[in-house]
Parts: structure tokens; C-alpha cells; sequence
């Protein structure tokens, strides 16, 4: 195995972390729901948390001597663009959720998988080797299955919530697409920081009455600490360190630990039942991950010499 493999396995278990972390999610928010909380409540707890936690740890790395890099507004600007990407995100999926059955809006958000790799082939003109659309191929099938929309009956779904649905996958491939373009030189905190800052600044167009509601005394802040630490605060920093060194279509392959780690989180937290066909479907998705990275796996061929 060359170093340039093992450098792009590193940077491909930096994205399926962050793509793992992402997977707390659900869980949270169901039990969010379940406390009497609004999606609306959660999109802005998730934004403000994840910017206090970032903002205490640029305050801890102040403290040991660390200064902030000094940033241009424009590229404050675009930091905060990126934030309002990823907030996006959550505002479309909270709201589909609150409309579809939850397999059928897994299901349109993990249609990001094969959305990165027309991104890649869109942005960078190279063709996707076999390898990625193998994986990508792998891992829808593994969703379907996974996420148990076989056994939903799928007549008259909300349009709108199908609309959001599918959207929250284009913005979450662009959220990738970007992570990999803004800020990647800067220290991980302070980015993740400006990123967060502008994930809020959605969040309180979505509920500019989340202070006054009284939802922080009732205990939202709980699932804010959850969602700001797993939605935002890890997966920016290893979508960050990761996406800059990998094509587009192998990042969103990677994101896709996304929905076997929430299974599982959801099968130990809240005691779901999974069937066999979910259950086969988390080892697809898995195996999906691990064709995607077969070429950086497998012996790299050594050059023929001539004469």
C-alpha cells in the first residue's frame, strides 16, 4: 500500500466519522419531539449549541495561547454560507420528517449519495471510476432495506414533505461539496465556529420566538448540547479535515455511516426493533463503503520499466 492510499483511507475515516456522528441525530430528535419540542425549536438548538461549543473551545485554545487567525469579511461571509448550508439541511429534513414516514425521508435524503458524484463529475469533468458507482449502487439498495420503506404503504405522500425531502439531499451533497472549498486552511475551530454562526442565523429566521417560548428552561437545551456536539461540532471539523483531500462522490459514499450508526443508536437508546431486512441492509450500506475504498485497499500495481 502506497502513502498516497493510506492517506486518502485517513482522510475517507475522517468523513465516515463525521458522517457516523451525524447519525445521533434522529435519535435526539425523536426524543426531542417526544418532550414536546418543535422542529423548529430543534434546527435553532442546534445551531446556538454548536456555536457555544465551538466558542468554548476557541476560548480554551485562547487561553493556552492560541490566537484566532484574522479573517477578511469575505471570507466570513462565505464561512457563514456554509453554515447556512448545513442548516438548510436540517430545516428541509426536520420538515419532512414532520410529513412523511420516517423510511421515506431517509430514503430522499440518502439519494445524496449519487447527487456527490454528479457533483464530482460536474465540478472536476473526471468520470467516476467503477468502484464509486458500484458503491453508490450498493448503498441505495442497502437504504432501502435499512431504512424499512419496504414495508410502508407509499400512497398519498405529501408533496411538499417528498419536495423537502429530496432537497435535503441536494443541500446536504452541496454541504459536502463546499466543506471541501471554504475555510480548509483555517484552524478547525475557528472555521467551525463562522460555520456555526451562520447555521444560527437560520435557525432564528425559522424560530425567532425560541427565547421567548420558553423552551430553554423546559429543557431543550439537553438535545441542544446533543445535536450541537454530533450534528455540527464533529462533523465540521472532520468533514473539514477530510472532504478537501477526496473527490466529491467518495465524500458523500463515505457521509453514508450516517444511517447504520443511527439504527444502532436508535436500537440501544430507544430499544427499536430491527427487522432482518434492516438488519441486512446496515451490513450492505457498510459493504458499500468498503467497495468505494477497494482501489485504495488493494496492492497499488508497480510501473512496468522498459528495455
Amino acid at each position: 500500500m502506497t502513502a498516497m492510499q493510506k492517506n486518502t483511507l485517513k482522510y475517507a475515516a475522517f468523513v465516515f466519522v463525521g458522517g457516523a456522528s451525524y447519525g445521533v441525530m434522529a435519535t435526539a430528535l425523536k426524543l426531542a419531539y417526544a418532550d414536546g419540542f418543535t422542529w423548529r425549536q430543534t434546527v435553532l438548538s442546534q445551531g446556538l449549541f454548536g456555536t457555544l461549543i465551538f466558542a468554548l473551545a476557541l476560548l480554551v485554545l485562547a487561553l493556552a495561547g492560541k490566537r484566532p487567525v484574522p479573517l477578511s469579511p469575505k471570507r466570513i461571509a462565505a464561512l457563514l454560507g456554509l453554515g447556512l448550508t448545513t442548516c438548510t439541511t436540517c430545516v428541509l429534513y426536520n420538515y419532512a420528517l414532520t410529513k412523511l414516514p420516517v423510511p421515506v425521508a431517509i430514503t430522499l435524503l440518502f439519494q445524496f449519495t449519487w447527487i456527490g458524484v454528479v457533483v464530482q463529475v460536474a465540478t472536476t469533468r473526471r468520470r467516476p471510476h467503477a468502484a464509486e458507482l458500484a458503491a453508490v449502487a450498493v448503498i441505495l439498495g442497502g437504504t432501502v432495506l435499512a431504512s424499512g420503506l419496504l414495508s410502508e404503504d407509499l400512497s398519498g405522500l405529501d408533496p411538499l414533505g417528498v419536495a423537502c425531502g429530496a432537497l435535503s439531499a441536494v443541500s446536504t451533497a452541496a454541504f459536502m461539496y463546499l466543506s471541501s472549498r471554504i475555510g480548509c486552511d483555517l484552524p478547525p475551530i475557528e472555521r467551525g465556529l463562522f460555520v456555526c454562526v451562520g447555521a444560527c442565523l437560520l435557525g432564528l429566521v425559522v424560530c425567532p420566538d425560541y427565547l421567548a417560548s420558553g423552551a430553554l428552561q423546559a429543557g431543550i437545551w439537553k438535545y441542544g448540547i446533543i445535536l450541537g456536539m454530533f450534528a455540527l461540532f464533529i462533523p465540521v471539523i472532520a468533514f473539514g479535515i477530510g472532504t478537501p483531500h477526496l473527490p466529491p462522490g467518495i465524500s458523500t459514499i463515505m457521509a453514508s455511516a450516517e444511517l447504520p450508526c443511527g439504527i444502532v443508536i436508535s436500537v440501544i437508546v430507544l430499544g427499536e426493533a430491527v427487522d432482518a431486512f434492516q438488519a441486512a441492509g446496515i451490513v450492505v450500506i457498510l459493504a458499500g463503503v468498503v467497495v468505494s475504498q477497494l482501489p485504495n485497499l488493494m496492492p497499488a500495481k508497480k510501473a512496468v520499466k522498459s528495455g
